[in-house]
C-alpha cells in the first residue's frame, strides 16, 4: 500500500533534485555537458542523467522493489505489469534548460499494474510543486487545484510544436493551433509538456495538445489533470499509452468534445 509518508518522501526527493537542477548556469555555453540523441532537436545533458540517477536511487528506497520506466534508460512495456512502476522524466524541457530559460520541470508518476497511484511535477524555478493521489484530488504547494470553467472564446491554448518532425507533425500542429486560435483567446508554447498539463489542472489554461509525446512527458500530468477534473486522451479519444508515444489532447471536461471536433476537422483536411 502506498502511504502518505511515502508521498511526502517523494516530494522531498523531488525538491532535492530541483536544487541540483538550479546549480546549472549558462548551459548554452557548456557544450561538453550536452549530448545528442536520435532525432532532430533531441538532447540530453549531464544534469538529466544526474537527476535521473538521484531519483531512481531515492525512489528505490522509498518504494522497495519498484521498477522504473524513465527517459534516459532502456525500457520495456513489461516493466509496467504486476508491480509498482515509476515513470520518470528527470528534466522535461531539456531544450529550455540548455538555453537557461528556467521553464523546465521534474516529472514523477507511480502506477501499479498500469493503474494510477501518484503523480508529481516540480518546477524548481517557480517553486511550484504539483501533485495528485489517485481518488484523492490534486494540489499545488498544498492548495487544492481544479480545471477552469472558462468557455471556448475565453480559453487559452497551449501546444507542442513537434520540432523533431517538421514535415508532418509540426505542420499538422500549427494547422491545429491556427484553427483553435480562431476560436479561443490566445496561444502559448512553453516547451515543457509536463508544465503545460499542470497549468491545465490549475485552471491557468484550458487546452493543451501535442502530436506526439512519450509516456514520461505526460504520465504525472495525466494523474494530476484527471484528479483536477480534466480529461487527457489521444486526439481520437482513446486512452494514452503508458509504454509508447501518443498524441495528447488535454482540456477541461466542458471543452473536451468541442476541441476534439476542431482537431478532427483539421486532420480530415
Amino acid at each position: 500500500m502506498f502511504t502518505e509518508k511515502q508521498q511526502e518522501q517523494i516530494l522531498d526527493l523531488m525538491r532535492d533534485c530541483g536544487r541540483l537542477m538550479l546549480t546549472a548556469h549558462g548551459m548554452s555555453t557548456v557544450d561538453a555537458e550536452v549530448h545528442f540523441k536520435p532525432g532532430a532537436g533531441n538532447f540530453v545533458t549531464d544534469y538529466d542523467l544526474a537527476v535521473q540517477t538521484k531519483l531512481i536511487e531515492g525512489l528505490s528506497v522509498i518504494v522497495p522493489g519498484a521498477r522504473f520506466f524513465a527517459e534516459e534508460k532502456e525500457n520495456s512495456p513489461a516493466l509496467l505489469k504486476d508491480a509498482y512502476c515509476f515513470i520518470i522524466d528527470p528534466i522535461d524541457g531539456t531544450t529550455n534548460f540548455m538555453h537557461d530559460m528556467k521553464a523546465s520541470v521534474i516529472s514523477v508518476a507511480l502506477f501499479y499494474d498500469e493503474r494510477p497511484v501518484f503523480g508529481a511535477v516540480y518546477d524548481p524555478y517557480g517553486g511550484e510543486l504539483f501533485h495528485a493521489v489517485a481518488g484523492k484530488g490534486a494540489w499545488c504547494n498544498g492548495q487544492p487545484i481544479r480545471v477552469s470553467d472558462r468557455p471556448m472564446e475565453e480559453a487559452l491554448v497551449e501546444f507542442g510544436s513537434s520540432p523533431y518532425d517538421r514535415q508532418v507533425l509540426a505542420k499538422r500542429s500549427f494547422a491545429i493551433a491556427a484553427a483553435l486560435f480562431d476560436k479561443c483567446v490566445d496561444i502559448r508554447r512553453s516547451g515543457s509538456a509536463a508544465l503545460d498539463l499542470c497549468f491545465i489542472a490549475a485552471g491557468r489554461a484550458e487546452i493543451f495538445f501535442e502530436a506526439r509525446l512519450s509516456p514520461w512527458d505526460y504520465a504525472a500530468g495525466l494523474i494530476i489533470v484527471n484528479e483536477a477534473g480534466g480529461k487527457l486522451t489521444t486526439f481520437s479519444g482513446e486512452p494514452v499509452s503508458l509504454s509508447a508515444p501518443s498524441e495528447v489532447l488535454c482540456t477541461s471536461a466542458a471543452l473536451y468534445q468541442a476541441v476534439k471536433c476542431e482537431i478532427e476537422a483539421v486532420l480530415r483536411q
